[in-house]
């Protein structure tokens, strides 16, 4: 087959098929700009000109320190996976429709290598054009943006360019990977002339092993503290290498078990509803969540992962408010047994910086929820429309349509509620796990001149105006973020009730009874 045959048949069929492309390639392009964007802080150099490397032409001090820059490019890197998820949650829009035209290609002649490299080079060529158009907006964005504030520093590392060969593989990289994982979902698939068929499904219960991931993930959390303090007490520096790894890998050990345990949560939930459920709404749900567990799995999958990642942030904000307020009332102490004056603000510029950084975090974790939320739009109108006959043919048999929308919404919140508790508790835990539960400041002290700075200068006269200062400790608890945890996950179940609504609509409008006989 000629590629622009293949490439033509890929992008055949209806409006939901173009839509289908138009989303993956947007996902795509979003992916790609993040990784771009990460490429480009970790590509700026160190400054010879500085002892500790910073590069002094940045405003940011997240840019301008070289500690700083590996955890930016991470949390960049971490906003990936809800438009990954989003891009696959695109890819089964439509679904129904693109079985039935493969059918046809096979019908006319086509052999099944032929149709899986048609639905291969789809998601193929949607993600290599998206991460082409973020490589071009990238290139002419950088130009642009190149500004300097009153103080002659740069808002954005726009004087730096990553290397062409970390360009080529960010742009080539990102559509072999959704090739890859194209080909990958329809390994068990087979193209027949009559229809697509599944060779293999999941007949068996979930295996409950996913679970272990989250305690491992806690394990990496818990090890960072007593680490630290074992390279302390050798007169050792711990390396950073060794910080990132046990938190980048406890965070994803932990977000691969929540994502892939869902499915043994909703068919343990699932048989509890079938159990002790009453009416028919609920029963409906319990078979559905025990006939396909893995629903949740596939659907929630990128919320999961941006809920865990917004506990931890919540958790971060917390520790960094409470070390601001144990170093203010350090310093307070120290000015009333000085007699100096008292600082109005209780926070200093180093906590400021911290705290100011962290609403940046929580307007990318909110940006993540959108985006995990329109994955979920998705979900939901896809699975309307790939289950129309079953809901037109209990409806022809009797059952109103509204328990068909109550059963969608015991089938989603049954599962998304103890989830999204699950989710943001192990992300605070996880700070915990790293910070411990108090923050401790303050203590010691030292020598203190009151008297003028002449006086205080003069070695004969300074010691009879001198004494000892001594400081009481500063201990906090570090309170849980409430706030925070109801802002993320009160707008987490809103949203999972909007696209109930949104579900129970579609099946009012497209999942009449009517359809028994036009499909």
């Amino acid at each position: 087959m000629r590629p622009g045959t293949l490439v033509r048949l890929a992008l055949a069929g209806t409006r939901t098929d173009l839509l289908r492309v138009f989303l993956t390639l947007v996902a795509a392009a979003l992916a790609a700009l993040a990784f771009l964007a990460a490429a480009t802080v970790l590509s700026i150099p160190l400054n010879p000109a500085n002892n500790n490397g910073d590069a002094g032409q940045y405003g940011n001090p997240l840019l301008r320190e070289p500690g700083l820059r590996p955890g930016v490019a991470i949390a960049l890197l971490m906003l990936t996976i809800p438009v990954l998820a989003l891009a696959g949650q695109a890819a089964r829009l439509g679904a129904p429709a693109r079985d039935r035209r493969l059918a046809a290609y096979r019908l006319a002649g086509m052999t099944p290598g032929q149709t899986l490299r048609v639905a291969v080079a789809e998601t193929g060529v949607a993600s290599f054009a998206g991460a082409l158009l973020a490589l071009v907006a990238y290139l002419v964005a950088r130009p642009l943006l190149h500004r300097y504030d009153e103080r002659g520093a740069l808002a954005l590392p726009t004087d730096v360019l990553p290397a062409p060969g970390w360009l080529a593989a960010i742009t080539l990289g990102i559509p072999l990977l959704a090739a890859l994982t194209a080909a990958l979902t329809l390994r068990k698939v087979t193209v027949t002339p009559l229809g697509v068929v599944r060779r293999a499904l999941r007949s068996q219960a979930p295996k409950p092993w996913p679970w272990a991931l989250i305690l491992i993930g806690f394990a990496a959390f818990a090890a960072v503290q007593p680490l630290t303090l074992w390279y302390a007490g050798r007169n050792l520096e711990m390396p950073s290498g060794l910080v990132l790894a046990l938190l980048f890998g406890g965070g994803l050990a932990s977000t691969v078990g929540l994502v892939l345990g869902a499915g043994s949560l909703s068919y343990a939930i699932g048989r509890l509803l079938h159990r002790f459920g009453r009416g028919p709404a609920t029963l409906l749900a319990a078979r559905r969540m025990i006939s396909d567990p893995w629903h949740g799995s596939r659907t929630y999958a990128a919320l999961f992962a941006v809920l865990i990642f917004a506990g931890g942030a919540a958790g971060f904000r917390a520790y960094f408010e409470t070390n601001a307020f144990v170093e203010a009332e350090s310093q307070r102490q120290w000015d009333v047994l000085t007699g100096s004056p008292t600082a109005a603000a209780g926070v200093n510029d180093f906590s400021d910086f911290y705290l100011r950084t962290m609403d940046l975090v929580q307007a990318a974790v909110l940006v993540g929820l959108v985006i995990a939320v329109a994955g979920l739009l998705i979900a939901v109108a896809e699975g309307v429309a790939g289950r129309r006959r079953t809901y037109a043919a209990l409806m022809a048999s009797g059952v109103p349509r509204g328990v068909l929308g109550r059963s969608v919404a015991w089938q989603s919140l049954a599962v998304v509620v103890p989830a999204t508790l699950l989710a943001l508790g192990t992300g605070v835990t996880a700070v915990l796990g790293v910070f411990g539960d108090t923050v401790t400041g303050g203590g010691g002290g030292g020598p203190h001149c009151a008297a003028s700075p002449e006086i205080c200068a003069d070695p004969a006269q300074a010691p009879a105006h001198t004494r000892e200062i001594v400081l009481e400790p500063v201990v906090r608890a570090i309170p849980l973020p409430i706030s925070d945890l109801l802002l993320y996950g009160g707008g987490t179940l809103a949203a999972v009730l909007l696209t109930v609504v949104v579900g129970a609509l579609l099946i009012r409008s497209d999942a009449g009874p009517e359809i028994l006989r036009t499909s």
